[in-house]
């Protein structure tokens, strides 16, 4: 079980456009993406974001579909073969049933608060999670 964070300490990039950025570089590696996202208005955002992203190459997706690259869900997966980007406020609830966790934290106090309120949930598992600054 592992858990990343990245944190952008400089950049003001959005949360979204950071999670297209990484999850093109993790599809290469013929990974399979769970971006757990519980608001429909998000969810809808992330779905249109990704076909306008990249044009020069395409990442398949779709809300509540599991067959792309990235599935986009207000549930959480139920196999360990996804890599679960987590766009809730709320760290994951039961971390011990997925197998690899992404928090993308954006500069601003709010994300900042957030992000650390997860990280102190995750340790409560005996879990490190690692940073990665940006």
């Amino acid at each position: 079980m592992q858990v990343r964070f990245y944190l952008f300490e400089t950049s003001t990039e959005p949360q979204a456009h950071s999670a297209c950025r990484l999850a093109r570089k993790i599809v290469k590696n013929h990974s399979k993406l769970w971006w757990y996202c519980p608001n429909p208005e998000q969810q809808q955002q992330l779905d249109d974001l990704l076909w306008s992203f990249d044009p020069t190459s395409f990442i398949t997706h779709g809300i509540e579909c599991q067959r792309g690259q990235v599935c986009i869900s207000a549930q959480l997966p139920t196999s360990h073969e996804w890599i679960v980007f987590n766009f809730s406020d709320q760290p994951i609830s039961a971390p011990d049933q997925i197998s690899d966790i992404i928090e993308i934290i954006e500069n601003n106090e709010n994300a900042k608060i957030i992000g650390r309120d997860k990280f102190k949930y995750y340790r409560q598992f005996n879990i490190s999670p690692k940073t990665f600054k940006l």
